[in-house]
């Protein structure tokens, strides 16, 4: 019994309750928002479906869905987790530097330069979706609101998020070195061996941080930390 304890792996708290739930909000409205934008923007899907109407409604009500969840979230989930984590994404650092110059193997904090990158990306691509997108349905309603340039905003904000995306996907599920982080943002932890490979300059602060109880009372190697 005492051998098979110390085989079990041992767990650290990477993400909080909140932290997941923006995440997967923000991803289940954009696949709802990418397949029914692209219903409406290709011919041939256009005439398959047939609904164009509800269509357009499902996806404009999609994106007034997703910016609701994300500012009540926000506003009741933990603050002071996300406030953390916009400032650990907001710097960059010379090892950050060198990682997106290629050298992978440089140290990195509990978000790699990529992660970063690809965080600021996707918040940027947000608010572009949504204002280009409140001035498209403002431009039916009301002429005044047609801006030149606002299709083809929107069109190439759906383009190139379809590429990060894919390339998100790659890393998060297929690829064997980095896949494992896919766990963080479900269960919320990941397993310290693979934090202090991947993630060196934060996995030994937290795990010095984690509270007494967490690491006592862990179950299975689990460890947690408040979410409140």
């Amino acid at each position: 019994m005492a051998s098979t304890a110390l085989a079990r792996p041992r767990y650290v708290a990477r993400f909080t309750l909140t932290e997941r739930l923006l995440h997967w909000i923000h991803a289940s409205a954009f696949f709802v928002l990418l397949g029914s934008g692209l219903v409406l923007y290709l011919p041939s899907l256009s005439t398959a479906v047939a609904r164009r109407p509800l269509i357009k409604d499902i996806h404009f009500w999609t994106g007034v869905s997703w910016a609701g969840a994300i500012v009540v979230v926000a506003a009741l989930g933990n603050r002071r987790a996300l406030l953390e984590t916009a400032r650990e994404i907001d710097l960059f650092d010379r090892d950050d530097g060198r990682f997106l110059a290629g050298r992978t193997s440089s140290p990195q904090g509990r978000f790699n330069a990529g992660q970063k990158v690809n965080a600021i990306l996707t918040a940027a691509f947000a608010v572009l979706f949504l204002v280009s997108g409140l001035l498209l349905w403002y431009g039916e309603q009301d002429t005044r609101f047609r801006l030149g340039g606002t299709v083809y905003l929107h069109d190439t904000l759906m383009y190139v998020s379809v590429v990060i995306v894919v390339g998100h996907l790659y890393l998060a599920v297929l690829h064997p070195t980095t896949r494992h982080a896919l766990r963080g943002m479900t269960l919320g932890t990941v397993r310290e061996d693979w934090a202090r490979a991947h993630h060196a300059k934060w996995s030994p602060r937290l795990v010095a941080e984690r509270p007494a109880e967490a690491r006592e009372g862990s179950v299975g190697g689990e460890a947690t930390r408040p979410e409140a």
